[in-house]
């Protein structure tokens, strides 16, 4: 992936939505809800705060986080689908 992230923005490869519900009826692809979890690609270096320091990124490659609903920008990079985010907008962490 050829992407780098600036001040506290965050790429997701965002996790595939469920194809079938519990109950077992299979979902068309259009009317699937957008996944709300996924993996941690890659972070930016984090965000100046009020005193001037910066401040870090909690998160980083790899982890798995949970984050909400409506929210980022969806990009497209040697067709693969990724989300950039807002560190805030990054609900949690997934803790194995």
């Amino acid at each position: 992936m050829k992407i780098r992230p600036l001040t506290d923005y965050v790429v997701i490869r965002r996790d595939k939505a469920e194809g079938t519900s519990k109950g077992g009826i299979i979902i068309p692809e259009d009317a699937q809800r957008k996944s709300t979890r996924g993996e941690v690609l890659e972070t930016g270096p984090g965000k100046v705060d009020e005193s001037g320091e910066l401040r870090p990124v909690e998160v980083k490659p790899g982890d798995r986080v949970i984050f909400l609903q409506y929210v980022g920008n969806e990009v497209t990079i040697e067709g693969e689908d990724y989300i950039v985010v807002h560190e805030n907008d990054i609900l949690a962490v997934e803790e194995a």
